[in-house]
């Protein structure tokens, strides 16, 4: 029987980070499953998710735990099974001039809608011909079934026209 481990690494970047944990994780029995990482002002970060026979999950947190003496700061979780998410799946593509609040004001029309962030990425990058701040959000939604796409669509179109940002939804 396996189990799956949810863990979030943070600490200053530097060569090995991602050898030292994935050395941990295999040497423990565990399998490197999803992952998101970046090195953000510095620092790297990492999500993952691992798999472990559900016998050796304790030593693997152990093993894992131990990395916080070279610096690293962590959090662990053990999964829980649950029932595939019930309604339909989304992709959001937006992109804008940055300015604070973007992310805010999204994810409350998401909210105000029951409508779940699965995964979402972000980016802020110079134009290439303007040089002006651009932000992006790329995210894969799950909305309720009930949630029609007219409800959907209107709520996104004045959104995007308060924010003046392209929002591209399929």
């Amino acid at each position: 029987m396996m189990t799956s481990i949810v863990l979030t690494v943070i600490g200053q970047d530097r060569p090995g980070l991602v050898s030292a944990v994935s050395q941990r994780i295999t040497a423990g029995g565990g399998n490197w499953l999803d992952s998101r990482m970046a090195r953000l002002a510095g620092q790297f970060a990492g999500l993952l998710l691992v798999s472990v026979p559900r016998d050796k999950a304790d030593a693997l947190i152990a093993s894992l735990q131990s990395l916080e003496r070279e610096g690293l700061r962590l959090v662990i979780e053990r999964g829980v099974e649950a029932a595939p998410p019930a309604g339909r799946t989304l992709k959001l593509d937006l992109t804008g001039h940055d300015r604070p609040g973007i992310v805010r004001d999204i994810s409350d029309v998401l909210a105000r809608r029951q409508i779940n962030i699965e995964d979402m990425e972000t980016a802020f990058f110079n134009g290439s011909f303007s040089g002006e701040d651009l932000f992006e959000m790329r995210a894969t939604l799950r909305a309720p079934m009930e949630l029609t796409d007219v409800e959907l669509r209107e709520a996104f179109e004045i959104l995007a026209s308060d924010l003046m940002v392209d929002i591209t939804l399929a």
